[in-house]
């Protein structure tokens, strides 16, 4: 996990949609999360991403999601193109509180 091109990625600028470009996080609020992908706080605009639940985690019984809420995710797409970028936690730092954990390409 801890091994791709922006995990240590520091050089100011912005981070875009691979698929169309959409400008979407700034490298101001990127931050080591841990987590072993590219963490964002914040997002540079809340209409260039879509926000929607992903129970991938809990496949067909939904009864773990009753046991093991946190297996419901919510996943984070480029509203123009629809390209998956990653998921939305919200563990990250004050004081937003979000980890947009961002799938690198």
């Amino acid at each position: 996990a801890f091994v791709n091109q922006f995990y240590r990625h520091t050089a100011p600028g912005t981070y875009a949609c691979v698929v169309c470009s959409t400008p979407l996080f700034s490298s101001d609020t990127k931050y080591h999360s841990g987590a072993g992908w590219p963490a964002f706080s914040e997002v540079m605009d809340e209409d260039k991403v879509l926000l929607k639940k992903d129970t991938s985690g809990v496949g067909a019984n939904f009864l773990l999601a009753l046991v093991n809420p946190e297996l419901i995710r919510t996943a984070v797409n480029c509203s123009k193109c629809g390209g998956h970028l990653g998921h939305l936690f919200h563990d990250g730092p004050k004081p937003s509180g979000k980890r947009f954990a961002h799938r690198p390409p």
